[in-house]
């Protein structure tokens, strides 16, 4: 199941229980902050996450998965590639 747009895995997320955090899927806005250009573009362009886009891997998302706050060193672009790979994703 797909709870973020950029291919975080909430459920592995430290700040889920204490913030109660549903992912960014599910809601409004992310609870770190008032926005979160990824998840905008994604609802955007009516998409459910990064890994369905015509411009995946876009500068967006590039600099997003390795920017020194919140890197990850790129897991959550692979992660977007593996449901990406799955057609059954709502």
């Amino acid at each position: 199941m797909v709870e973020s747009r950029c291919g975080l895995l909430c459920n592995e997320c430290g700040f889920r229980e204490t913030t109660g955090c549903k992912g960014c899927a599910n809601m409004d806005k992310p609870f770190w902050a008032d926005s979160c250009q990824v998840k905008s573009c994604c609802e955007a362009k009516s998409q459910n996450h990064c890994g369905e886009c015509d411009d995946f891997v876009c500068s967006l998302l590039h600099t997003f998965a390795y920017d020194m706050e919140q890197s990850d060193n790129g897991v959550r672009i692979e992660q977007c590639k593996k449901w990406g790979k799955n057609t059954e994703i709502t």
